[in-house]
């Protein structure tokens, strides 16, 4: 197995090699993000299984023809064999001016037929209206910093105002796998992602407010 991780975020428990290792040692992993800091820790702590392999790249996913193009990617990764992408809690950084449905359909592009996607994203579609116009008073009562005051929940989720995260709906979400062969249970919150656990001891879904799906290149 084979996979490309964008947008690592400072190492923690079971992370991306350490569980493919454990399944198939041989498992080959490229982690990539434009967090010097993050690099450093995963330099320091994530180490392979001597039968497989990782790798660390200094890029960001707004520009992908960079990570494409690392003779890093190529030595650890057979591109002409299957890779899962994973871009887990990491595009919903980019605002719409980013582009980054192009760039997740340039990864792909690149990426040969069996591959898969693995994303999740941030939304505001499970947490009540109310909820989401308090943000906008916060906004505009100078307690929450922001460039701007947006003027209505679509301008928020548009990403042209300056924030965190920019949320965005399932149909925006969906864009990502444009083309692609998505995994049951398809598109739902991550706490509906196959759960191990029974309902009641869940987040609810505003709490968590993200939406994941895995699917595969035909």
């Amino acid at each position: 197995m084979q996979f490309l991780d964008i947008g690592t975020g400072i190492p923690s428990a079971d992370n991306t090699h350490e569980v493919a290792q454990s399944v198939v040692p041989e498992s080959r992993v490229v982690y990539v993000d434009n967090d010097p800091m993050v690099l450093v820790h995963a330099r320091a702590l994530l180490t392979s299984d001597p039968a497989g392999a990782t790798a660390y790249l200094d890029a960001d996913l707004r520009d992908p023809e960079k990570i494409l193009a690392d003779p890093q990617l190529h030595t650890t990764l057979d591109l002409s064999q299957p890779v899962g992408l994973v871009l887990i809690a990491v595009t919903h950084f980019l605002t719409d001016d980013d582009r980054p449905h192009e760039h997740v359909a340039r990864l792909l592009d690149a990426l040969p037929s069996g591959s898969w996607l693995a994303l999740t994203h941030f939304t505001t579609d499970h947490i009540p209206n109310q909820i989401v116009e308090r943000m906008y008073a916060e906004f505009a009562s100078g307690r929450m910093k922001q460039d701007a005051v947006p003027r209505d929940r679509a301008e928020f989720a548009s990403g042209r105002m300056k924030q965190d995260a920019v949320p965005r709906d399932r149909a925006e979400f969906a864009r990502f796998f444009t083309g692609l062969e998505l995994a049951e249970p398809g598109i739902v919150p991550v706490t509906e992602w196959r759960p191990q656990v029974p309902p009641e001891q869940r987040p609810a879904l505003a709490d968590a407010s993200i939406y994941g799906a895995v699917a595969r290149k035909p």
